[in-house]
């Protein structure tokens, strides 16, 4: 049985963790002046630094900042303790919209349905061309596996982020990648939005895209195949 909730329950909180030295998330802040009036954007920083609300933040929406220890799961648990919304979304600092990802947003929060819904992938064009196959196989991985990760916008209600124990901080690497995990184990149903998200391709620039490439896969292999063995036990 899927559970529903009332229109009233819309509310939305944005958490968007920063690494240190992070430089990329002033675009992706600019972006977000478009949310639904009523929504917050929660900053969690892992340095010292602190910033003020930018001087063209709208009225209608409410800006905090706050400091973590370093961390994207610790982070971005601070942040889902502190958000007031209904529904919480976890955007990656070097993401960015799409025309149509707020609107294609606000149809699946309008559902109002417990699940776990995550945007299809693209890169911007700050690396190698290569990506586009990146992208290609993340949407395919997503739609036929079940395995969105966190650089696909992943957003889900307050409470059942609470049930899911939120992310892993004894996670070393791939907290989000857990999460969905953890969501799968409760049967929460996992919706693609039909909109996509941007996301940085530096780090493929920046060390290669094969050597890149090849680390995601192994990585990806070490934490999915113990998951799926649990997710099995679970079901004899």
């Amino acid at each position: 049985m899927v559970n529903r909730h009332p229109a009233a329950s819309r509310s939305l909180s944005v958490i968007v963790p920063l690494a240190p030295g992070e430089t990329e998330w002033q675009g992706l802040l600019q972006q977000l002046t478009s949310l639904p009036a009523g929504s917050e954007v929660i900053v969690v920083r892992a340095d010292d630094e602190s910033w003020p609300v930018p001087a063209s933040w709208p009225r209608c929406l409410r800006y905090r900042e706050c400091h973590s220890e370093p961390g994207r799961a610790r982070q971005q648990n601070l942040g889902a303790r502190l958000a007031t919304g209904h529904w919480l979304w976890f955007l990656h600092a070097d993401s960015r919209l799409r025309p149509d990802s707020l609107r294609e947003l606000g149809r699946f929060l309008a559902e109002g349905i417990d699940a776990l819904g995550w945007f299809q992938l693209a890169f911007r064009k700050d690396g190698p061309r290569w990506t586009v196959l990146n992208a290609a196989g993340a949407n395919l991985r997503s739609r036929w596996l079940g395995l969105p990760f966190g650089d696909q916008g992943l957003v889900l209600p307050r409470h059942c982020f609470q049930a899911l124990h939120g992310f892993d901080e004894q996670a070393r690497y791939g907290e989000d990648h857990l999460l969905v995990w953890a969501a799968r184990h409760a049967a929460l149903p996992l919706r693609r939005i039909p909109a996509s998200l941007e996301t940085s391709a530096r780090k493929y620039a920046q060390q290669g895209w094969l050597t890149t490439t090849l680390r995601h896969w192994r990585r990806t292999t070490a934490q999915a195949w113990p998951a799926w063995r649990a997710r099995r036990r679970a079901r004899t």
